[in-house]
C-alpha cells in the first residue's frame, strides 16, 4: 500500500503524458477528417479511437477484458453505468461496431481534445429543453441511417452507495421511438482504475466489460417507457452486484 502511494504520482504522469501525446500526435488526423462532415469520415475517426483506446489501456497497464456473447452486427441502443472519468475511452474500447455518443456540450470546450470529442459525440445541454430535443432528434436519425447509439443513462457520475444511480428516460425512448433493442453493459472496475473524487487517483488494474442480454422493445410503446427503464435497471444492477463480489 505505501509502495502504491509512493509510485501513483510516477503512474500518473505516466498515463497523461501519454494520452496528451497520442492527442496531439493524432490531432491533424483528426482535423482533416473532421472537416469533412460525411458519415464516411466520422466512421475513419470513431475506427482510430477505437483501436487506439484497446491499445493504450493495454499500454497503461489497464487491460480490457470483455465476457459475455459479443454483441451481433446490428444497430442497439448501447447504455452503460458511468462511475468514473476513465469509462468516457473504455466504451470506445467496449462497443464492437461504430456508434455515436451522447455528452454534455461542456466537453467541446477543452482545447484539442474538445475538438475532437465533437467529431465522436452528440452535444447536449441539460440545461436547455430545445437542445435536449434536438439531441434525441439527431440520435433518432443516427439510429436509422448511420450508427448504434451509446447513452450512459444515470447521465452523471453515480456518487451514492448503491450500485446504479437512478436513468433518466432518454435512451429508452429513444429505443421505443425507434424500435432499436437495447443492449445493456457495465463496467465494474473503473472506480478501481480512476477515481470520480480526484482526478489524479489512477490504478493500473484490469477493465472488465460485461455484456448482458439484448433487450428487445419491439411493439412497446411510449406508455412502455417506465416498465422498459425498470427492467433494464434491475438486469444492470443485478449484474453489478455479481460482478462485485468476483
Amino acid at each position: 500500500m505505501i509502495l502504491l502511494r509512493l509510485l501513483r504520482p510516477v503512474y500518473v504522469v505516466y498515463v497523461i503524458a501519454t494520452f496528451l501525446c497520442c492527442l496531439l500526435l493524432a490531432f491533424p488526423l483528426f482535423l482533416a477528417f473532421g472537416s469533412v462532415d460525411k458519415a464516411w469520415a466520422r466512421r475513419v475517426i470513431w475506427y482510430i479511437v477505437h483501436y487506439w483506446s484497446r491499445g493504450w489501456l493495454f499500454c497503461m497497464g489497464m487491460p480490457v477484458y470483455r465476457t459475455g456473447s459479443k454483441p451481433a452486427n446490428k444497430r442497439f441502443v448501447y447504455v452503460a453505468n458511468h462511475i468514473s472519468y476513465l469509462d468516457t475511452i473504455l466504451i470506445y474500447a467496449a462497443v464492437p461496431q461504430y456508434f455515436r455518443t451522447l455528452a454534455k456540450k461542456e466537453m467541446a470546450r477543452i482545447p484539442v481534445f474538445g475538438f475532437v470529442y465533437k467529431q465522436l459525440a452528440i452535444l447536449v445541454d441539460r440545461s436547455s429543453a430545445h437542445s435536449r430535443a434536438k439531441s434525441l432528434r439527431l440520435m433518432w436519425r443516427m439510429l436509422k441511417h448511420e450508427s448504434n447509439i451509446a447513452i450512459f443513462p444515470e447521465g452523471t457520475f453515480n456518487e451514492t452507495d448503491k450500485p446504479l444511480k437512478e436513468f433518466y428516460d432518454g435512451a429508452f425512448r429513444l429505443a421505443i421511438n425507434t424500435q432499436t433493442a437495447i443492449l445493456p453493459m457495465i463496467f465494474p472496475d473503473t472506480v478501481n482504475r480512476w477515481h470520480y473524487s480526484h482526478w489524479w487517483m489512477l490504478s493500473p488494474g484490469r477493465n472488465r466489460v460485461i455484456y448482458l442480454s439484448p433487450v428487445p422493445v419491439a411493439g412497446m410503446t411510449p406508455a412502455d417507457l417506465p416498465t422498459l427503464k425498470q427492467q433494464v435497471y434491475d438486469l444492470m444492477e443485478k449484474a453489478m452486484i455479481e460482478a462485485k463480489k468476483k
